[in-house]
């Protein structure tokens, strides 16, 4: 009954944006399967009441459908595709926009019996599980409010903790309780996350990125690639190709300038590292990317 509710609530009150009249809460309606599509996980909780959506990280392949839900704990590069969505019956999803501050908080509440073991490891940035009735009724609820605006102010806030609070008590729970302290392993590679995102362009050494995380090179490798499922120098280069694609878009005849913005001397290795990710060399994708700036299409949000 909960997921019929949902998908009603949904359906009714998508925007072309995929926002909403609360804030950090975001409804997708999405009724054509598109080719993977790149872009930056955000930190989010994603549920699905219709359709299937599929994620890939490096090498990781996360599929969820109706009554599943998705957390990203880091801001990740990753692929994402609606893979069951149709005119006659869209793609209907529910996300709420992650703070860690709103999860130490409740941790606090709670006490030491719900805080991550000191030195456990770092979970994987993605994860996706069945979500329980009680998260469901407490999304309804919140979607509720949609259509109730003068509640919103009050009770958005207190559904939003309980959402929270079933995330943390739930089967993804130790992934969101790490996210919300300031030093878990979780947090010390979220650490490094940013800092490369902020400075793709510039070579560095692993061992100086370990060092802004306080862990050892061995221990900073194994929780970066447990959270974002590539090396760190692997990261670099998709957030590096992210951002050539982006340029691209605004710059397609400048292939060589582009590649030298985002940190590549070699063209070469640009085109090729480019080809391999996107399916096409940067002069013809950029010619593709026009092209569909020029065709009028739903607006797709970041992958969540």
């Amino acid at each position: 009954m909960c997921l019929e509710e949902l998908r009603a609530l949904l359906a009714r009150h998508a925007r072309p944006d995929w926002t909403t009249a609360i804030d950090g809460v975001l409804i997708s309606k999405v009724d054509r399967s598109d080719p993977p599509a790149p872009s930056m996980s955000g930190t989010v909780l994603a549920v699905i009441a219709q359709g299937a959506k599929r994620l890939a990280l490096g090498e990781r392949v996360y599929a969820y459908g109706p009554g599943q839900y998705l957390v990203t704990s880091v801001d990740l590069p990753v692929t994402g595709q609606f893979t069951q969505a149709a005119p006659e019956r869209p793609a209907l999803g529910f996300g709420l926009t992650l703070e860690p501050s709103a999860v130490a908080e409740l941790l606090l509440e709670a006490g030491t019996g719900h805080t991550p073991h000191r030195g456990a490891g770092a979970p994987s940035g993605i994860a996706v599980s069945e979500a329980s009735a009680p998260l469901l009724d407490a999304v309804v609820r919140l979607l509720r409010l949609l259509d109730e605006p003068h509640d919103q102010t009050v009770l958005a806030p207190l559904i939003k903790r309980e959402i929270l609070w079933r995330l943390i008590t739930g089967e993804q729970g130790a992934t969101v309780r790490q996210f919300g302290l300031a030093d878990s392993s979780l947090t010390h590679v979220s650490r490094a996350v940013r800092w490369i995102r902020e400075h793709y362009a510039q070579p560095f050494r692993v061992e100086d990125v370990a060092r802004l995380t306080s862990m050892s090179v061995s221990a900073f490798y194994r929780n970066f690639q447990a959270v974002t499922a590539m090396s760190p120098i692997q990261f670099q280069k998709q957030i590096r190709l992210q951002q050539a694609r982006l340029l691209l878009a605004t710059h397609p005849s400048d292939v060589t300038g582009v590649g030298q913005r985002v940190g590549y001397d070699n063209p070469s290795q640009f085109s090729r590292e480019y080809h391999r990710q996107f399916g096409a060399p940067p002069s013809q994708d950029a010619a593709r990317l026009r092209h569909s700036a020029r065709t009028p299409t739903d607006a797709l949000p970041p992958a969540d």
